[in-house]
C-alpha cells in the first residue's frame, strides 16, 4: 500500500493534471511531495516507535494513510490533492519502521524471521513494480480516483487485522525525542530528495540544485553533531560503526538506485520511444514483477542453510548481468531481448532484499529496532529518488534516447556490482549470524 502509492502515480498524474487543471508546479507536487515527506520522516517515525510502542505507532500510521487516500480520492482541487499527498507521506513515514520491527518482534527466531522478511521484501517488489500496470488499469476504466479509493479496503483490514492478531510492543518511556536532531535529519532528506528529483529536470549543475545539495549536508553535519552530544539519540552514532548495520544501509541504497533507475528509464523508453500507453508499458514492465515474489520467498527458505551473505552477493551480480545485458542489447533492441534483463534485475533485487534487511535489523540492539528499520528504509528512499535523477539526467542530456538508456543501465549494472562487493565484507556469514 505504502509502496505502491510511490510508483501507482506516475501514469495517473497526467489525467489528473487535466481534470484538475494543475499548473506544471502542482503536478510535480502531487507526485514529489508524498516523497518528500515519506523519506524525510522515516526516522521520526522510528524513533516514535521505539519510545511509544511500534504496534501504537504503526496502527495510527495506517490510519493517518488510510483517511489521507480518502482525502486524495475526493480532492476538488490540485492544491487540496498537494496536501492530502503530503499527509499521506506522513502517514507512510510511521508505518514502515514499525512493520519490520513488529516482525522483528513476533518472529524472534532468525530462520523463521528470515522467511518473514521475504514475503515482506516480495510485497514491496511487486508494488514497487506493479504500480504502472495498476495505475494504467485503474486510470483507463474506473477512473484516477480509484488508484487512490482501493487504499480504503487495505487500510482498514490492515489496521483490524493488526489490532487483532499483533502483540502490544514494548515501550521505551525513557527514550527521549531528540526534535533538534529530527528537525535536522528531516530538513537534510528532503532537500537532499528535492534536489536529486530536481536534478533529473534542471541538469546537475543547475544552482537550485546545488544549493539543496549544499544544504542537505550542512543538516546532515548539524545532526551529526547534535547526536554526538545528544544524551537520548535519535540514530546513536555507534550503530553506525556496526559493520553490518552501515553496510547493510548503503547496500540498500545501491540496490533501490538500480531497480528504480531501471523502472523509471524503461518506462519512459517504453513510452516515448517505442510509442506504447500507460496500460501496454505496465504489461510490458511486467516481467520485472512477476519474479520478485517468488525471489524473495526462496531467499527466505535458503538463508537458514546458507547465511545472508551468499544470497545478497549472488542477487546482486544477477541483477548486474541483467542490466549489462541491457547496455550491450545495442539501440532498438527488439523488446523480447529486454525481457530477460528485467526479470534478471527484479529477481536479484528480490533475492537480495531478504538478507540485507535481516542484516541490518539483527545488527540493532535491543530498543532501537524501529531505529534500525528507519536508517534501512530512508537511505532505500535516497537510493530510489538518486537512481530517477540520474537516469533522468542521463535521457537529458545522451545524444540520443537510446544512448541515454543504455547509458543508465551501465551505470546501474556497476552499482549493483558495487553492492555484491560491499555484501562480500559487510553481510555476515552463516557462521557469524546472532
Amino acid at each position: 500500500m505504502v509502496i505502491l502509492d510511490v510508483t501507482v502515480i506516475n501514469v495517473a498524474v497526467p489525467v489528473i493534471g487535466r481534470e484538475l487543471s494543475a499548473s506544471l508546479t502542482g503536478i510535480q507536487w502531487i507526485t514529489d511531495g508524498y516523497t518528500l515527506v515519506f523519506a524525510g520522516f522515516l526516522l521520526t517515525g522510528g524513533a516514535l516507535g521505539d519510545r511509544l510502542g511500534n504496534r501504537r505507532v504503526f496502527c495510527c500510521g495506517v490510519a493517518v494513510f488510510t483517511a489521507a487516500s480518502a482525502a486524495c480520492a475526493l480532492a476538488p482541487d490540485s492544491a487540496f490533492l498537494v496536501v492530502a499527498r503530503l499527509v499521506e507521506g506522513l502517514g507512510a513515514a510511521l508505518i514502515v519502521p514499525g512493520s519490520l520491527a513488529l516482525l522483528q518482534q513476533a518472529y524472534p527466531r532468525p530462520a523463521a524471521r528470515s522467511r518473514a522478511f521475504g514475503l515482506w521484501g516480495s510485497m514491496a517488489g511487486i508494488a514497487a513494480s506493479a504500480g504502472p500496470l495498476l495505475g494504467g488499469l485503474l486510470v483507463s476504466t474506473v477512473g484516477w480516483r480509484w488508484v487512490f479509493l482501493v487504499n480504503l479496503p487495505v487500510g482498514a483490514a490492515c489496521l483490524v487485522l493488526t489490532l487483532r492478531h499483533v502483540a502490544r510492543s514494548p515501550r521505551h518511556a525513557s527514550r527521549t525525542l531528540d526534535w533538534p536532531a529530527q528537525c535536522a535529519v528531516v530538513a537534510a532528506v528532503a532537500l537532499l530528495t528535492a534536489a536529486l528529483n530536481e536534478a533529473g529536470r534542471r541538469g546537475w549543475s543547475d544552482p537550485a540544485v546545488l544549493a539543496g545539495v549544499g544544504l542537505a549536508v550542512l543538516a546532515a553535519a548539524a545532526f551529526w553533531v547534535r547526536e554526538r552530544l545528544a544524551r537520548s539519540p535519535v540514530l546513536p552514532l555507534s550503530l553506525l560503526r556496526s559493520r553490518a548495520m552501515s553496510g547493510g544501509a548503503v547496500i540498500g541504497l545501491l540496490f533501490n538506485f538500480g531497480f528504480y533507475g531501471m523502472v523509471f528509464t524503461a518506462s519512459l523508453e517504453f513510452q516515448h520511444q517505442r510509442g506504447f500507453g500507460a496500460l501496454r508499458t505496465g504489461l510490458a514492465l511486467f516481467p520485472a514483477v512477476a519474479v520478485t515474489m517468488f525471489a524473495s520467498v526462496l531467499s527466505g527458505r535458503l538463508a537458514r542453510r546458507t547465511g545472508d551473505r551468499p544470497l545478497v552477493v549472488c542477487g546482486m551480480l544477477v541483477a548486474a548481468l541483467g542490466l549489462a545485458g541491457w547496455a550491450v542489447a545495442g539501440a532498438e533492441a527488439a523488446y523480447p531481448l529486454l525481457v530477460a534483463p528485467m526479470m534478471a534485475a527484479g529477481f536479484g533485487t528480490s533475492f537480495a532484499l531478504t538478507g540485507s534487511t535481516t542484516t541490518v535489523m539483527g545488527a540493532a540492539p535491543p530498543g532501537y529496532a524501529g531505529a534500525a528499520s528507519a536508517l534501512f528504509n530512508t537511505t532505500r528512499q535516497v537510493g530510489s529518488a538518486t537512481g530517477v535523477a540520474l537516469g533522468g539526467s542521463l535521457l537529458a542530456s545522451a545524444a540520443g534516447y537510446s544512448s541515454g538508456v543504455r547509458t543508465s543501465m551501465a551505470v546501474g549494472a556497476f552499482a549493483y556490482l558495487t553492492a555484491a562487493l560491499l555484501a562480500w565484507s559487510c553481510v555476515p556469514a552463516a557462521s557469524e549470524r546472532p
